[in-house]
Protein backbone atom coordinates (compact mmCIF):
# COMPACT_ATOMS: atom_id res chain seq x y z
CA UNK A 1 0.00 0.00 0.00
CA UNK A 2 1.28 3.45 -1.17
CA UNK A 3 2.35 5.78 1.91
CA UNK A 4 0.72 9.01 2.27
CA UNK A 5 1.89 12.50 3.00
CA UNK A 6 -0.38 15.52 3.33
CA UNK A 7 1.15 19.14 2.44
CA UNK A 8 0.40 22.50 3.59
CA UNK A 9 1.44 25.08 1.27
CA UNK A 10 1.81 23.26 -1.72
CA UNK A 11 1.51 25.67 -4.46
CA UNK A 12 4.63 27.09 -4.86
CA UNK A 13 8.48 26.55 -3.61
CA UNK A 14 9.72 23.96 -0.99
CA UNK A 15 5.94 22.49 -0.82
CA UNK A 16 5.63 21.95 -4.80
CA UNK A 17 8.75 20.40 -4.88
CA UNK A 18 8.14 18.11 -2.06
CA UNK A 19 4.69 17.26 -3.35
CA UNK A 20 6.60 16.50 -7.04
CA UNK A 21 9.53 14.24 -5.35
CA UNK A 22 6.98 12.20 -2.61
CA UNK A 23 4.75 11.73 -5.76
CA UNK A 24 8.03 10.72 -7.87
CA UNK A 25 9.40 7.96 -4.76
CA UNK A 26 5.52 7.15 -5.12
CA UNK A 27 3.86 8.17 -2.58
CA UNK A 28 0.58 9.78 -2.45
CA UNK A 29 0.36 13.00 -2.28
CA UNK A 30 -2.11 15.48 -0.81
CA UNK A 31 -1.25 18.98 -1.83
CA UNK A 32 -2.93 21.57 -0.03
CA UNK A 33 -3.28 25.39 -0.94
CA UNK A 34 -5.38 28.52 -0.23
CA UNK A 35 -5.98 28.66 -4.26
CA UNK A 36 -6.12 25.05 -5.97
CA UNK A 37 -5.95 26.49 -9.73
CA UNK A 38 -2.15 27.26 -8.51
CA UNK A 39 -1.47 23.49 -8.82
CA UNK A 40 -0.88 22.88 -12.37
CA UNK A 41 2.36 21.99 -11.72
CA UNK A 42 1.13 18.86 -9.49
CA UNK A 43 -0.52 17.24 -12.32
CA UNK A 44 0.52 13.81 -11.55
CA UNK A 45 -1.64 10.17 -10.84
CA UNK A 46 -0.04 10.30 -7.19
CA UNK A 47 -0.96 13.69 -6.36
CA UNK A 48 -4.43 15.35 -5.25
CA UNK A 49 -4.89 19.07 -4.60
CA UNK A 50 -7.17 20.41 -2.17
CA UNK A 51 -8.14 23.82 -1.13
CA UNK A 52 -6.67 24.64 2.24
CA UNK A 53 -6.09 27.93 3.84
CA UNK A 54 -4.34 27.35 7.48
CA UNK A 55 -6.02 30.23 9.13
CA UNK A 56 -9.19 28.74 8.34
CA UNK A 57 -10.16 26.17 11.85
CA UNK A 58 -13.47 25.26 10.45
CA UNK A 59 -11.82 23.87 6.92
CA UNK A 60 -8.89 22.31 8.16
CA UNK A 61 -11.06 20.42 10.76
CA UNK A 62 -13.22 19.43 7.41
CA UNK A 63 -10.48 19.05 5.05
CA UNK A 64 -8.58 16.66 8.14
CA UNK A 65 -11.78 14.39 8.62
CA UNK A 66 -11.72 13.97 4.87
CA UNK A 67 -8.17 12.57 4.28
CA UNK A 68 -8.19 10.31 7.15
CA UNK A 69 -11.48 8.55 6.16
CA UNK A 70 -10.66 7.85 2.43
CA UNK A 71 -7.36 5.73 4.56
CA UNK A 72 -4.27 5.99 6.49
CA UNK A 73 -2.16 8.83 6.86
CA UNK A 74 1.65 8.32 7.37
CA UNK A 75 3.25 11.84 7.59
CA UNK A 76 1.50 15.80 7.89
CA UNK A 77 4.20 18.23 6.73
CA UNK A 78 2.87 21.87 7.93
CA UNK A 79 4.90 24.15 5.44
CA UNK A 80 2.41 27.19 4.79
CA UNK A 81 4.06 30.37 5.51
CA UNK A 82 5.21 33.59 4.32
CA UNK A 83 7.89 36.02 6.17
CA UNK A 84 7.59 39.48 7.60
CA UNK A 85 10.28 42.06 7.59
CA UNK A 86 10.43 45.31 9.36
CA UNK A 87 10.38 47.15 12.49
CA UNK A 88 7.99 46.58 15.07
CA UNK A 89 7.10 50.27 14.82
CA UNK A 90 6.37 49.93 10.87
CA UNK A 91 4.18 46.73 11.48
CA UNK A 92 0.57 46.94 11.27
CA UNK A 93 -1.56 45.09 14.02
CA UNK A 94 -3.30 42.71 10.86
CA UNK A 95 0.49 42.25 9.38
CA UNK A 96 1.24 41.21 13.33
CA UNK A 97 -1.31 38.67 13.50
CA UNK A 98 -1.44 37.31 10.59
CA UNK A 99 2.30 36.49 10.72
CA UNK A 100 1.39 34.14 14.09
CA UNK A 101 -1.92 33.50 12.32
CA UNK A 102 -0.32 31.58 9.54
CA UNK A 103 3.21 30.46 10.43
CA UNK A 104 2.56 29.23 13.96
CA UNK A 105 -1.30 29.06 14.92
CA UNK A 106 -1.52 27.58 11.75
CA UNK A 107 1.07 25.09 12.20
CA UNK A 108 -0.56 24.32 15.76
CA UNK A 109 -4.15 24.09 14.24
CA UNK A 110 -3.38 21.15 11.84
CA UNK A 111 -1.36 18.88 13.99
CA UNK A 112 -4.75 19.20 16.65
CA UNK A 113 -6.63 18.48 13.41
CA UNK A 114 -4.91 15.42 12.48
CA UNK A 115 -3.63 13.95 15.82
CA UNK A 116 -6.70 12.03 16.66
CA UNK A 117 -6.63 10.00 13.43
CA UNK A 118 -2.85 9.15 14.07
CA UNK A 119 -3.65 8.10 17.56
CA UNK A 120 -6.72 6.02 16.45
CA UNK A 121 -4.26 4.15 13.54
CA UNK A 122 -1.60 3.97 15.67
CA UNK A 123 1.33 5.61 14.39
CA UNK A 124 2.03 8.92 12.29
CA UNK A 125 4.86 11.47 11.76
CA UNK A 126 4.39 15.44 11.34
CA UNK A 127 7.22 17.11 9.81
CA UNK A 128 7.16 21.05 10.32
CA UNK A 129 9.02 23.70 8.06
CA UNK A 130 10.43 26.31 10.48
CA UNK A 131 13.51 28.12 9.27
CA UNK A 132 17.25 28.29 11.17
CA UNK A 133 15.31 31.94 12.02
CA UNK A 134 13.00 29.96 14.56
CA UNK A 135 17.43 28.94 16.13
CA UNK A 136 18.79 32.30 15.57
CA UNK A 137 17.97 35.89 15.21
CA UNK A 138 18.80 38.73 12.93
CA UNK A 139 17.53 42.60 12.56
CA UNK A 140 14.02 43.99 11.54
CA UNK A 141 12.54 40.00 11.73
CA UNK A 142 10.74 40.50 14.77
CA UNK A 143 7.50 38.89 14.47
CA UNK A 144 9.07 36.01 11.83
CA UNK A 145 11.47 34.92 14.32
CA UNK A 146 8.90 35.16 17.25
CA UNK A 147 6.49 32.85 14.58
CA UNK A 148 9.35 30.35 13.62
CA UNK A 149 10.91 30.23 17.55
CA UNK A 150 7.34 29.25 19.07
CA UNK A 151 7.13 26.51 16.42
CA UNK A 152 10.39 25.10 17.63
CA UNK A 153 9.61 25.14 21.11
CA UNK A 154 6.00 23.97 20.54
CA UNK A 155 7.66 21.01 18.29
CA UNK A 156 10.30 19.86 20.94
CA UNK A 157 7.63 19.96 23.70
CA UNK A 158 5.28 17.57 21.73
CA UNK A 159 7.57 15.66 20.88
CA UNK A 160 7.10 14.46 24.45
CA UNK A 161 2.98 14.62 24.36
CA UNK A 162 2.82 12.45 21.34
CA UNK A 163 5.58 9.53 22.00
CA UNK A 164 3.15 7.52 23.82
CA UNK A 165 1.06 7.12 21.18
CA UNK A 166 3.76 5.93 18.17
CA UNK A 167 3.47 9.92 16.80
CA UNK A 168 6.78 11.51 16.23
CA UNK A 169 7.48 14.94 15.50
CA UNK A 170 10.33 16.52 13.54
CA UNK A 171 11.30 20.17 11.91
CA UNK A 172 13.26 20.85 9.29
CA UNK A 173 14.80 24.31 9.05
CA UNK A 174 16.08 25.75 6.05
CA UNK A 175 18.49 28.84 5.36
CA UNK A 176 18.06 30.53 2.46
CA UNK A 177 16.09 29.10 -0.81
CA UNK A 178 15.80 29.82 -4.55
CA UNK A 179 12.55 30.84 -4.09
CA UNK A 180 10.34 33.51 -4.77
CA UNK A 181 10.37 33.77 -0.82
CA UNK A 182 11.98 37.04 -1.31
CA UNK A 183 9.34 38.24 -3.44
CA UNK A 184 5.72 36.87 -3.35
CA UNK A 185 6.31 35.13 0.36
CA UNK A 186 7.78 38.67 1.75
CA UNK A 187 5.96 40.96 2.93
CA UNK A 188 8.16 43.85 3.54
CA UNK A 189 7.10 47.14 6.16
CA UNK A 190 9.13 50.45 6.51
CA UNK A 191 9.75 52.87 8.75
CA UNK A 192 12.19 56.59 8.39
CA UNK A 193 13.72 55.63 11.49
CA UNK A 194 15.16 52.32 10.86
CA UNK A 195 15.92 52.83 7.15
CA UNK A 196 19.75 52.30 7.87
CA UNK A 197 18.72 49.21 9.38
CA UNK A 198 17.20 48.15 7.17
CA UNK A 199 19.21 48.99 4.08
CA UNK A 200 21.97 47.12 5.93
CA UNK A 201 19.88 43.95 6.18
CA UNK A 202 18.96 44.53 2.78
CA UNK A 203 22.78 44.40 1.26
CA UNK A 204 23.75 41.56 3.37
CA UNK A 205 20.98 39.37 1.95
CA UNK A 206 23.17 39.91 -1.37
CA UNK A 207 26.42 39.81 -2.91
CA UNK A 208 29.21 37.29 -1.57
CA UNK A 209 29.21 38.32 1.43
CA UNK A 210 25.33 37.77 2.24
CA UNK A 211 24.63 35.93 5.47
CA UNK A 212 21.98 33.87 3.50
CA UNK A 213 24.14 30.81 0.75
CA UNK A 214 20.73 29.82 -1.11
CA UNK A 215 20.20 26.18 -1.34
CA UNK A 216 17.64 25.18 -4.02
CA UNK A 217 13.97 23.47 -3.15
CA UNK A 218 15.21 20.49 -4.43
CA UNK A 219 18.08 20.29 -1.96
CA UNK A 220 16.00 21.14 1.14
CA UNK A 221 13.04 18.65 -0.58
CA UNK A 222 15.43 15.99 -0.01
CA UNK A 223 15.72 16.80 3.71
CA UNK A 224 11.96 16.46 4.08
CA UNK A 225 12.20 12.68 2.50
CA UNK A 226 15.07 12.03 4.70
CA UNK A 227 13.39 13.34 7.82
CA UNK A 228 9.79 11.28 6.41
CA UNK A 229 12.23 8.07 5.89
CA UNK A 230 14.96 7.71 8.37
CA UNK A 231 12.97 6.13 11.10
CA UNK A 232 14.95 8.03 13.53
CA UNK A 233 14.15 9.44 16.79
CA UNK A 234 15.62 13.02 15.85
CA UNK A 235 13.91 16.25 16.70
CA UNK A 236 15.41 18.79 14.47
CA UNK A 237 17.24 18.84 10.49
CA UNK A 238 19.44 21.30 9.64
CA UNK A 239 18.56 21.70 5.98
CA UNK A 240 21.21 23.90 3.98
CA UNK A 241 25.35 24.79 4.70
CA UNK A 242 24.02 28.42 6.05
CA UNK A 243 21.39 27.10 7.99
CA UNK A 244 24.19 24.30 9.57
CA UNK A 245 26.61 27.31 9.79
CA UNK A 246 24.70 29.67 11.33
CA UNK A 247 23.22 27.26 14.14
CA UNK A 248 26.85 26.01 14.57
CA UNK A 249 28.56 28.64 15.32
CA UNK A 250 25.34 30.19 18.07
CA UNK A 251 26.26 26.90 19.48
CA UNK A 252 30.07 26.70 19.35
CA UNK A 253 30.35 30.10 20.58
CA UNK A 254 27.24 30.29 22.73
CA UNK A 255 24.12 32.53 22.60
CA UNK A 256 25.47 36.28 23.65
CA UNK A 257 28.69 35.75 21.89
CA UNK A 258 26.39 35.12 18.68
CA UNK A 259 24.22 37.97 19.50
CA UNK A 260 26.94 40.39 19.57
CA UNK A 261 28.82 39.04 16.46
CA UNK A 262 25.53 39.92 14.38
CA UNK A 263 25.34 43.20 16.56
CA UNK A 264 28.65 43.84 14.90
CA UNK A 265 27.79 42.86 11.45
CA UNK A 266 25.02 45.34 11.17
CA UNK A 267 27.08 48.45 13.53
CA UNK A 268 23.58 48.45 16.15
Amino acid sequence: MKKVIFITGASTGLGKVTAQLFAAKGWTVIATMRDPSQGKDLDHANIQVLQLDVTNPAQIAATAKKVAESGPVDVVFNNAGYGLVGALEALTDEQIVRQMDTNALGVIRVTKAFVPYLRAQGRGLIINTTSIAGLTTYPLGSLYHASKWAIEGWSESMSFELASHNIRIKTVSPGGITTDFMGRSLDLAQHDAYMPLFNKLMAGMDGDNSIIHFSTPEQIAEVVYEAATDDKDQLRYLAGPDAKAAYARRVEIGAEAFRQEVAERFAV
